[in-house]
């Protein structure tokens, strides 16, 4: 613990910011907070179809891991850590969408990064320490700033500032040597119309893959100015990583002989006993800081404004060890070695990234009679450099030109998005209400320079040189029923656009440019509720036009490709139910049931008898990482400061690629988790919480992820076999976190 409450003084908070909050009486019925979200969040007469997670629940499960894993209490959601212990890289997927196409979005601004356009959550530790709530739109959802919501959106909204000075410390240990600590600060109002609120976090672990350690450093500030109609805010807050890398996964031959924690990556070979060696600075390294800025104003009871600027500034590099690698890959000429030449040796490089994403969001809400409406418009920018060094070449005699390092690659990425939408929702009878969408977004796009791989045609780096614009029209339209309190349905057509990613370009074939990807997406729902049950039912059937996928062809340069298929679809039903058992008990749970198919669907693998890449026509099949059934449970149990909670989740198998061979697959795995806690207060504290969470309480080997390394034919005829080389993600047994919480 001491190690993680120094490592949180290396932290400057180089600026400070603020959020608003509903209950308080200067602001008096007014919640300017949600003039910040409610341009990019659903309603409750919003015919789509979302989930909620609010401040309460985020606080009960927080005991250090990933805000992917706190989404698993909603449903279709499937997440996975490359650690195995939900902490440091971890990634998650909705109705098997990929977190590259959900757009998400914290205070209305958008957080995916431009070109993955992804968002990388071990750069931002410990951020659902600092949430208010989360708001998660499956489908198309509503029209948002950023990046394409492309079969889901996430709407995370920051923590309001209590007006009463506060503070609270939060500590935890368990399995793997994790360690958390979170430390937060707030002012109360200050001078009438000030308030200040911070927070710093560390967390270490050692990971349950074996050298899969994460140091995780993090802050939240903020600051702000407000009176009954305006409120002026800024916030900080940002994250520092440094984690051994764990992605390469576990090769499948090691996970057959039960060596589950296996990692490969740093691999120096062996010493003269014959043990093998790693690298100790395998690692990625990382800082971000995200900037936000802020004006919220009551123009009229009917009106409100929100307008507010953002940047980011990420910049890191990773380091790794190559073993026996071409020298001519990298730029440099061979040399001698006790008098023989050198073409090929182990070396160490770095790769590394240098970027900044900003811009401005402008939101206009105007409420009367029987009008919703909102009017909103963004444009960012970004501007990213990809560069790398050799820092070290085995048995290399020195050249006063390569020191202290060699670049071997630069390429810069430019990217400006710009987005106007109009929403509104008008109701048309007393239990009926229509909502109309249209968003027009415009992508321009260009990377040019050399990517990080040699092309062996040429002799030269790959090289890039992008240049392409977009124009996106993106139409939504619902109906919302209502005839009473316990009963609601709805029915909404949406449809989207995203444009493709750098991988998409980098990776594409020779002369073949990938093109935008179309969703069309039906959805239709229906809710019960009363004060004793529950139940909800939604179908949906997402129709896609050149979605983009893994095709089994590889480049010139050996590198795994893209491809448009023109006609692929997700079509399923959302089962939801909740249960309260008594005063104290409840219980809530999901089903999700899906079809997830390519049509017309060829393959491409390598035939080594005949030197080149065969076609295998399948037909129609299934869409790779989407699992047929995802069903989900949670008994919870609160009395008298105790709290207790049972959760399971079931997953369908899943295929690595897109030919549906049980050669390539995840196995169905069934997890259980328990939690419980306590709180009291202690003279001098207002509360106390302790608890533990018991995470894979079964001890249940499972594998959530991995991928397709290769895949070809060796021999002829008869004999001809195809080899599969495969990588898995085991995650943790049964392990622990315990936690205690402090609050002032």
């Amino acid at each position: 613990m001491k190690k993680v409450l120094f490592a949180l003084l290396e932290i400057l908070l180089p600026v400070v910011a603020v959020h608003s909050q509903t209950q308080q009486d200067s602001l008096k019925s007014i919640d300017l907070q949600e003039v910040q979200v409610i341009a990019t969040r659903a309603t409750k007469k919003t015919p789509l179809t979302y989930s909620e997670i609010d401040k309460e629940t985020i606080e009960t499960v927080n005991y250090g891991r990933d805000i992917p894993f706190i989404l698993t209490l909603t449903p279709s959601v499937v997440a996975t850590s490359e650690a195995g212990t939900g902490i440091g890289y971890t990634g998650f997927r909705i109705r098997g969408t990929d977190a590259n196409r959900i757009n998400i979005t914290a205070n209305g601004i958008p957080m995916n990064d431009s070109e993955s356009q992804g968002v990388f959550w071990v750069n931002l530790p410990d951020f659902a320490s600092s949430l208010e709530d989360l708001q998660i739109q499956r489908g198309v959802g509503t029209s948002t700033n950023g990046a394409g919501a492309f079969g889901a959106s996430i709407n995370l909204k920051t923590e309001n500032i209590p007006m009463n000075p506060y503070g609270e410390f939060n500590g935890g240990y368990g399995s793997f040597n994790t360690s958390k600590a979170t430390l937060k600060l707030g002012t109360g109002k200050l001078g009438g119309h000030w308030i200040f609120d911070a927070r710093i976090s560390g967390i270490n672990s050692d990971g349950y893959i074996d050298r899969a350690a994460v140091d995780l450093k993090s802050f939240f500030a903020q600051t702000g100015y407000f009176n009954e109609k305006t409120f002026i805010k800024m916030i900080v807050f940002g994250g520092k990583e440094k984690t051994y890398h764990a992605w390469d996964g576990v090769p499948e031959s090691e996970l057959k002989k039960g060596n589950r924690t296996y990692n490969p990556s740093g691999y120096m070979g062996e010493d003269a006993n014959g043990n093998p060696m790693y690298y100790d600075n395998q690692t990625d390294n990382y800082l971000q800081t995200n900037y936000q800025l802020s004006w919220m104003q009551v123009l009229s009871p009917d009106l409100k404004l929100n307008l507010a600027f953002h940047y980011t500034k990420g910049d890191g590099y990773y380091e790794e060890y190559k073993q026996d690698r071409s020298l001519v890959e990298y730029g440099l000429n061979p040399f001698e070695y006790n008098g023989e030449p050198v073409e090929s040796s182990d070396l160490i490089r770095q790769k590394h990234l240098d970027n900044g994403f900003g811009g401005g969001i402008f939101s206009l809400n105007y409420i009367k009679g029987k009008w919703d409406a909102t009017l909103g418009t963004g444009i960012n920018n970004y501007d990213g450099n990809h560069f790398g060094y050799v820092t070290w070449i085995k048995n290399y005699a020195g050249d006063p030109d390569f020191y202290p390092e060699h670049e071997y690659y630069r390429s810069k990425g430019k990217k400006t998005d710009f987005n106007i939408f109009t929403k509104a929702n008008y109701q048309l009878l007393d239990f009926l209400s229509l909502y109309g969408d249209l968003q027009y977004r415009r992508i321009d796009y260009t990377i040019n320079g050399e990517n990080d791989k040699w092309n062996w045609n040429t002799n030269a780096m790959q090289q890039l040189d992008v240049s392409e614009k977009f124009n996106f029209f993106n139409p939504k339209a619902g109906l919302f029923f209502k005839p009473n309190i316990k009963n609601e349905a709805y029915l909404s057509f949406a449809v989207a656009h995203r444009e493709p990613n750098r991988n998409n370009y980098t990776d594409a074939g020779f002369n073949e440019t990938p093109r935008p990807e179309r969703l069309y997406d039906y959805e239709a729902g229906y809710k019960f509720r009363n004060k004793t049950w529950s139940a909800g039912v939604n179908f949906y059937f997402m129709q896609y036009k050149d979605q983009l996928v893994l095709n089994g062809k590889v480049n010139e340069i050996g590198e795994p490709l893209t491809s448009n298929v023109p006609d692929s679809y997700r079509m399923g039903v959302e089962l939801t139910a909740g249960i309260r058992l008594s005063s104290s008990l409840r219980w809530d749970g999901s089903l999700t049931l899906s079809q997830n198919k390519i049509r017309n669907f060829s393959e491409f693998v390598y035939d080594g008898a005949l030197d080149k890449q065969i076609e295998n026509y399948l037909g129609t099949t299934s869409i790779a990482y989407s699992p047929p059934v995802i069903a989900k449970s949670l008994l919870s149990f609160s009395s008298k400061g105790w709290n207790a909670g049972f959760e399971s989740s079931y997953v369908g198998k899943q295929y690595l690629d897109n030919t549906g061979s049980s050669d390539r697959k995840l196995d169905p795995y069934f997890v259980n988790n328990l939690l419980l806690a306590y709180r009291f207060q202690l003279r001098g504290i207002r509360s106390v919480s302790t608890g533990i969470q018991i995470n894979n309480i079964f001890d249940q080997e499972y594998e959530s992820n991995g991928y397709v390394w290769g895949t070809w034919y060796e021999g002829s005829g008869a004999e001809k076999t195809r080899i599969n080389e495969l990588y898995y993600f085991p995650q943790a047994g049964i392990n622990i976190l315990a936690n205690i919480s402090l609050k002032f």
